[in-house]
């Protein structure tokens, strides 16, 4: 910490000089009772050089960033318009100093001017006693710039407003104490592009990120939140200036993947899609992420359309009223190339020759959290100072702390939402729209996603013109197994899979475990190839089936025989034979086996089936039990030499 605050020393040293050559306002300043903070890359140094001593970047000699002109412009519009107002901030002037912050290495200069009060930087010196000038910034946009500096304002809890920066790792608020953003998070972002994939059950992707904040952090929520789904990243791969085009295709091609998410910022963007236009890459459905959604760059590109079929997530357009008007009318005064003012390091822009319509023409993304940044930092200020009445407390003084408090404190009303943060500074309000790229050339609106109050999802799939003539492409690695078979997994990978039947006896549930078959219950049993298993039921023949007519005939037979058997014993009862037979025993035994062979009427059930077999099983026994008592300690060859005896006597007399 001491070598941090050693370092902040030693440049407030080095801002001290510089500020020497800060001159009369200009677009980039406006004197105020209070002072905004501006991070705008209004030029972009794409391409960053080693240099052996600290050396600041010269912003005016980068590539120029037309779309984050607009957003500088937006400010400026947006500060004059509250200082016109008689309700908000009534009495009060707003001021801001703006930079332009093309580095996030070499462009300290403008963010030392920020922070210091009265051209010094004092780490160890009392807020209170010395408050900063500047009570909130808004900006930077990228989320790697926005790392890099929030540091700088936490300790003096100065509020850093972002209207661009996604990154989840700034809803920390351990780290980031005092940033707060009008964008959602990437979290947001990632969730909806996962809906997407599920909605057109897209399967098997491929994820490319710029090699960076915002793209690793994308990469890794996507990661997340796809660890529970159907969904495979079967390819990713960080991309940056060295990206090889030819070798990303290939692969992608050899993987058969026909859905590929692009997350990355708009110029790594444009840069890829380029790529895959020159290199004849067809038949893909692209995912764009917010940053390129509405690149009209692309848009009008030649061969874009053969690349197939472009889904993006976007920013929702909000026209901002008189915004136009402060354009044209900024266009015919002094531009900003005036040879007679000098400004302070990186505030100065190479933008004469613009003309009103280029400034109005290009992507309208990120216009509004601008918007309702400047406008939230100011209604912060009004509640601070306790305006009311057409007037503020002027005997206040405002540290940035108390506007941070107010500001997260936010809830109004603002073109027709509700601004609002959350605990982790994350916007409360807002939407997605979800973009098709037509063949005109233009970004229609075919859905969108909803925050608050509750998460609204829908997607107009009939207004797609797929590049597949009207059927939605597949992107899957193995095609869906049939009913009844589950899936053997191939590979690291769960989309790549056999199909195996579930044999009898098991069935497969694919909304808890589509990869195995699972036993029957001893009470339950299934055919091969089922879903779910069966109670065993147990059936009764009906008599009009074949097989209980031939019983029934047998049965009846059987029952006639032995009927015929008792009537002949019953004549001859008192022969030996009969005698021998068992006399009375016989006819029990017959009856016992008469029984035997009556059958169940068919509106029998299963109870009485089985009170009517126990009831034939005690008759049994009672017949054997009888038979044993009769004959038991006798010899059954004596017993019969007997009787045939006694009956010769009785046939002699």
């Amino acid at each position: 910490m001491k070598q941090f605050l050693v370092s902040l020393c030693l440049m407030g040293t080095f801002l001290h000089a510089l500020a020497q050559c800060s001159a009369p306002d200009s677009d980039f300043r406006l004197e105020g009772d209070y002072l905004l903070g501006g991070l705008f890359d209004i030029h972009h140094d794409d391409d960053p050089v080693y240099h052996d001593r600290p050396e600041a970047a010269e912003c005016s000699s980068k590539p120029f960033n037309l779309p984050s002109y607009q957003r500088f412009q937006l400010m400026r519009f947006s500060v004059e318009e509250i200082n016109n107002s008689t309700n908000l901030l009534p009495n009060v002037s707003l001021g801001y100093e703006i930079f332009d912050h093309c580095s996030d290495l070499h462009n300290f200069p403008g963010i030392l001017q920020l922070l210091s009060v009265n051209g010094l930087i004092k780490p160890w010196g009392e807020q209170h006693k010395n408050p900063s000038k500047v009570k909130a910034v808004v900006g930077p946009f990228s989320s790697t710039n926005t790392l890099t500096v929030a540091p700088l304002f936490m300790r003096n809890l100065i509020p850093l407003v972002s209207y661009g920066a996604a990154s989840s790792a700034l809803s920390k608020k351990v780290k980031f104490p005092s940033f707060l953003r009008t964008v959602h998070s990437n979290k947001e972002v990632i969730n909806l592009i996962v809906n997407i994939l599920k909605h057109f059950n897209w399967r098997w992707v491929a994820f490319l990120n710029s090699d960076d904040a915002y793209g690793i952090d994308g990469l890794e929520l996507f990661n997340q939140r796809i660890k529970d789904t159907e969904i495979c990243m079967a390819y990713t791969k960080g991309l940056n200036d060295d990206t090889n085009g030819i070798q990303i295709f290939q692969q992608i091609e050899a993987q058969k993947i026909h859905t590929i998410i692009v997350f990355a910022p708009k110029s790594t963007s444009e840069a890829l899609i380029e790529s895959a236009i020159r290199l004849n890459v067809t038949k893909k459905v692209w995912i764009a992420g917010d940053t390129w959604s509405l690149s009209k760059k692309l848009h009008k590109m030649k061969g874009i359309k053969n690349i197939g079929t472009v889904i993006g997530v976007s920013q929702p357009v909000v026209t901002i009223p008189g915004f136009s008007d402060f354009i044209y009318f900024s266009r015919n005064q002094t531009d900003c190339e005036n040879a007679e003012k000098k400004e302070f390091c990186n505030q100065a822009c190479t933008c004469s020759s613009l003309s009103a319509e280029q400034i109005l023409s290009v992507d309208p993304s990120f216009n509004f959290p601008v918007y309702s940044a400047v406008h939230a930092i100011a209604h912060a200020l009004h509640n601070a100072l306790q305006c009311g009445s057409g007037r503020c407390n002027s005997n206040i003084t405002v540290h940035p702390y108390i506007v941070l408090a107010e500001l997260k404190k936010s809830n109004f009303i603002f073109l027709n939402q509700s601004i609002q943060f959350d605990e982790n500074g994350d916007p409360r309000f807002g939407s997605y729209s979800i973009v098709f790229w037509n063949h005109s050339g233009e970004a229609e609106v075919i859905g969108q996603y909803r925050f608050h109050p509750s998460i609204e999802f829908y997607i107009y799939d009939s207004r797609i013109q797929w590049y597949t003539d009207g059927k939605v492409p597949t992107s899957v690695c193995s095609q869906e197994c049939q009913v009844g078979f589950s899936k053997k997994q191939e590979g690291m990978h769960k989309c790549c899979f056999n199909c195996l039947i579930c044999r009898s006896g098991t069935y497969v549930n694919i909304t808890e475990d589509a990869y195995s078959c699972i036993n029957c219950k001893v009470t339950e049993w299934s055919a091969a190839g089922s879903t779910s298993c069966n109670l065993r039921v147990v059936e009764y023949i009906p008599f009009t089936d074949t097989r209980a007519i031939l019983i029934m005939v047998g049965a009846w037979a059987l029952v006639g025989f032995t009927l015929a058997v008792s009537v002949l014993f019953a004549i001859n009862y008192n022969t030996p034979v009969v005698r021998s037979a068992g006399g009375p025993m016989c006819f029990l035994i017959l009856g016992c086996l008469s029984l035997c062979s009556i059958n169940l009427p068919k509106n029998y059930n299963e109870a009485k089936a089985i009170t009517f077999c126990l009831l034939l099983l005690i008759l049994t026994w009672i017949t054997f039990a009888t038979a044993y008592v009769l004959y038991h300690g006798k010899n059954t060859h004596e017993f019969f030499q007997g009787l045939i005896q006694n009956y010769t006597k009785t046939i002699s007399q």
